[in-house]
Parts: C-alpha cells; sequence; structure tokens
C-alpha cells in the first residue's frame, strides 16, 4: 500500500483543530472499507485509546481536542499500516511471530501526540515514577501524556508484588526516555515519545544478535509471559511480540490491545 498523505486544516472547529486526510487518502479508506479488508483496530480503537488527545472521527478527518496543527505530511507507515496487524494480547504468537504488530508507527500521528523530541517537546512532558518502589527504587522518566505515567506507576506496583525469581527481569531498567531513532528502519523510537520502557537488558533477546547472515534472526525469548501480562493489562505492547523481536521493549499502544482483547472474549 502506498503511503497517505495529509494535509493540514487551518484554524479550528469548535477549538478543535482538523487535520484533513488528502482525496486520494480518503479514497484509499473507501476502497478498503469497501472492499471489505480488515484492519487489525479500527478507528474508533484509536479514538478510545487516546481520548485526551482525539476529540473523534468523521470519516476524513482526524479531530483533535487542540487548536494546533500538524507541521509534517505523513513520512513512513500511514494510520492505517499502524492499525493493519492484530496484536496478541495474552501471550505469543508460536512458534515465533512473523509479523511486527504495532512496529509500524505513524510519526506525524506520534509527534502531534507527544511532542517532537528533536524541538525539545517531549522533555516538558515528562514525568518521575518510581520503578519497583520495594525491590529497586529509581526513579525513571516516563510521559504524562494520556496518563501513560499513571498506567507506569500501576504496572511498577503490580511487577513488585512478584516473586524474586521473576524480578530479576525487571532491574535494573534499560531505560525509558532518549530521542533516538530505530536502527533498522530510521522511525523515531517509541522511546523518542516518552511513551516505553526495557526491562533489565541482561535478559534481553534481540533480533539483530540471533540471526544468521541474511535472515530475520531465530526467536528467542527469556522473559515469563506474567510480566508481559502485567504490562498489557494496561495498554503496553511487548516487542516480543514481533517477527524482529525486542524482548526487553514494552511501549504504550492501548489501540492495539482493545481490539486484542475484544479477539480473545469472542473466542
Amino acid at each position: 500500500m502506498t503511503v497517505a498523505q495529509w494535509s493540514v486544516a487551518q484554524g479550528s472547529v469548535a477549538q478543535w483543530s482538523v487535520v484533513r486526510w488528502s482525496h486520494c487518502a480518503a479514497i484509499t479508506w473507501l476502497l478498503l472499507v469497501t472492499a471489505g479488508t480488515s484492519l487489525a483496530a479500527s478507528m474508533d480503537d484509536l479514538l478510545r485509546a487516546y481520548p485526551d488527545a482525539l476529540a473523534g472521527f468523521n470519516g476524513v478527518d482526524l479531530i483533535w481536542r487542540d487548536d494546533k496543527s500538524m507541521a509534517e505530511q505523513l513520512r513512513h507507515g500511514s494510520i492505517l499500516d499502524q492499525l493493519r496487524l492484530a496484536y496478541p494480547a495474552g501471550g505469543m504468537l508460536l512458534p515465533a511471530p512473523q509479523q511486527d504488530p504495532g512496529r509500524v508507527r505513524n510519526r506525524a500521528f506520534f509527534d502531534k501526540m507527544y511532542g517532537d523530541c528533536r524541538r525539545g517537546q517531549v522533555t516538558p512532558r515528562l514525568v518521575p515514577v518510581v520503578w519497583l518502589p520495594r525491590t529497586w527504587g529509581h526513579v525513571v522518566s516516563i510521559t504524562s501524556v494520556n496518563g501513560v505515567d499513571r498506567q507506569l506507576a500501576a504496572i511498577s506496583r503490580e511487577l513488585d508484588e512478584l516473586p524474586a525469581a521473576a524480578k530479576k527481569y525487571l532491574y535494573p531498567p534499560g531505560g525509558t526516555y532518549v530521542c533516538r531513532h530505530v536502527a533498522d528502519t530510521g522511525q523515531t523510537s517509541m522511546h523518542g515519545w516518552g511513551a516505553a520502557i526495557d526491562i533489565n537488558p541482561g535478559f534481553a533477546d534481540y533480533w539483530r544478535w540471533h540471526r544468521p547472515a541474511g535472515d530475520a534472526g531465530t526467536y528467542v525469548n527469556r522473559i515469563p509471559l506474567e510480566i508481559v501480562g502485567v504490562f498489557e493489562r494496561h495498554g503496553f505492547i511487548w516487542g516480543g511480540n514481533w517477527g524482529h523481536f525486542d524482548t526487553m521493549h514494552f511501549e504504550y499502544r492501548p489501540e492495539l490491545l482493545d481490539f486484542g482483547m475484544e479477539k480473545q472474549r469472542t473466542h
């Protein structure tokens, strides 16, 4: 699928900014719907996931709750690409994941949501969260946008109740906010928006560390799924569910988990 282009509507409607799809993108959306092409998540999932930032979708426009405009067009994955793959909440795909659900991130969308770290827009929204207060007790920085900090604090408290044998995978963490790109794609990392955490790198497995020449990497994971489940209940997806796996990585992507939980309840 070709990358959809967006144009920006100037001004506001009832103090909401309207980000308009181009005519081409609107046609693409209609063709996808009428052809019965299924998406892993819907625009409704997107709206439910980010209610503080998004006010609605009228079939053509994403309506934001502020009066600022989005400053750039799509450069990489589109919003539709971002929603296309189903995330396997509650476990991982066996024998090994073949796709990367959630690894496609639309930079324009998340820059609008969390700010552009290269312009210093993310750090003013970072707040401290004590990671494993009874076990490790050090502070990590995470965005306050969408209540990500509250979700991470709840995760931290819940994980702190696990046995010591499980908690060894959690600390010291590998990091939260850092303004950087993903090495193999050049896209902004979710760490660059302050909405991700890497747990203990000492137990991490990464696809590039396990790949024979020309291969995507032999899947390896040591992270207990009970840890993954805690993160998922609070809106974070796991990099261990990617074909290009990164098992220490968790990022806030509730729009994908809403869909995954619905699928689980209906099967």
